[in-house]
């Protein structure tokens, strides 16, 4: 099974000391060699990213818990906006269905109220070798 066929991933950035930070996201394949997601442009994946872009993908569960006997998978990473974004956020989208539309609605409303920036940024990963 590849990466991207899992529902769930822990996606690990580091810290500008170089301290793993994971978080579980969803991840989809973007048919070029590519794996992504969705965020806000304000997490702090993105932030951390802006000084590492190292990165590794491990099966898990929803709250990041890798999955037993499964294989971490380092990569680089890039967050991206404007036509990039749209097409990963597609891709989540049409594997996601209903979970996205839910999830796409309470980022609308906590970027309306000013909590974050809503969902508006890709990360785009390579993975090594």
């Amino acid at each position: 099974m590849a990466i991207s066929d899992e529902k769930y991933v822990s996606f690990t950035t580091f810290t500008k000391d170089g301290r793993p930070k994971p978080t579980p996201v969803w991840i989809a394949d973007l048919g070029d060699g590519k794996i992504g997601f969705t965020t806000f442009s304000t997490s702090w994946k993105v932030k951390r990213l802006n000084n590492d872009p190292k990165v590794s993908v491990q099966p898990s569960d929803s709250r990041g818990t890798p999955t037993p006997g499964s294989t971490e998978q380092t990569g680089t990473a890039i967050a991206a906006q404007g036509a990039e974004f749209v097409r990963v956020r597609d891709v989540i989208k049409s594997k996601y269905g209903f979970q996205y539309t839910m999830i796409d609605m309470v980022g609308k409303v906590r970027k309306a109220i000013g909590k974050d920036s809503g969902t508006d940024t890709a990360i785009i990963i390579t993975l090594d070798g």
